[in-house]
């Protein structure tokens, strides 16, 4: 079997991963070795890894994961502050400096949805939207910036989730984060 030149993105980062058969592995490990340009894009995946790891660890990212993920990084040793507050309602929350990460559990009745889009209104940085998020039957798991937590006085957050089908949208879940600075 002969690597392909150049190697897919894809198939650098399965061998980074260390998810590629035996096979797969050792014929894109020779080819590799020979071919500078393959091993530079491999290379510059590796870092763009470890700076979305500088980030994610420094609590400067707010994205959308799994269940299984956050059980990972609390069994890692990651300090996670967890939050599920129900359909239409809120809940008080913080961040403390201990606090690694901040989850959000955002259960709704997503069955049948095909894509969702994550609203936020916020009192301090106004409205944002992220589209096409990752979700599963159950709900959605979003992770705020830890650091933008920290720079938060008293203010609410508004999260609704939106099911888009087309042109046409609808409202599955609205929830309310009222922040307090911790003490």
């Amino acid at each position: 079997m002969r690597a392909s030149c150049p190697s897919p993105a894809q198939e650098l980062l399965e061998y980074w991963l260390g998810e590629l058969d035996a096979e797969r592995e050792h014929a894109l490990e020779e080819h590799l070795f020979a071919c500078a340009a393959c091993s530079a894009r491999l290379a510059a995946l590796v870092d763009l890894g470890a700076a979305i790891r500088r980030e994610l660890l420094a609590g400067r990212c707010a994205f959308v994961t799994s269940a299984p993920f956050i059980r990972r990084l609390k069994e890692a040793g990651f300090h996670v502050r967890e939050y599920a507050p129900p359909a239409g309602g809120s809940v008080d929350c913080t961040v403390t400096p201990d606090d690694d990460f901040v989850v959000a559990y955002l259960e709704a009745p997503l069955g049948g949805v095909e894509r969702l889009d994550l609203v936020i209104d916020d009192s301090t940085s106004g409205k944002q939207r992220a589209n096409d998020v990752a979700f599963d039957a159950g709900g959605v798991v979003a992770v705020t910036s830890t650091a933008y937590l920290r720079t938060l006085r008293h203010s609410q957050m508004r999260v609704r989730l939106v099911a888009v089908q087309g042109v046409n949208e609808r409202v599955i879940g609205d929830y309310t984060f009222n922040h307090y600075p911790s003490t």
